[in-house]
């Protein structure tokens, strides 16, 4: 499996209110929509951690290759996916490095929310 990219160690400058226009908040509903679909979340994830090809994306999804292709032009459209070819085989790579972060931290987030009440109740709380 290979080894995840290291977050960027400075953290991404602040929208300041005047930037937030209804465009802007339109393209990000757009994006977290496009994201909506459990197949693209997870196979953004899947792609946070590193390049895959189709075939590859389909036996970690459980989801037929035909699946995951639609998916994936939808996820090429938007730019949040891109490929390279390697032989015959085309490979797809997170194009977006904040959004894949984003992706793992939702992930994660709803991970340790799942947890919390187990820790609570072994904590006798």
């Amino acid at each position: 499996m290979p080894t995840p990219t290291p977050p960027d160690p400075l953290p991404p400058e602040p929208v300041l209110p005047e930037q937030l226009t209804p465009d802007l908040l339109q393209d990000a509903a757009g994006t977290f929509a496009l994201l909506s679909a459990t197949v693209r979340l997870h196979i953004l994830w899947l792609l946070a951690t590193g390049e895959r090809d189709v075939g590859t994306l389909a036996e970690d999804t459980g989801q037929s290759v035909a699946t995951v292709s639609h998916h994936l032009a939808k996820l090429k459209l938007a730019g949040l996916v891109s490929s390279r070819r390697a032989g015959k085989r085309q490979i797809y790579l997170a194009e977006d490095p904040l959004v894949a972060d984003i992706v793992q931290l939702a992930i994660r987030h709803r991970v340790e929310a799942r947890e919390a009440p187990r820790r609570r109740r072994a904590r006798g709380a």
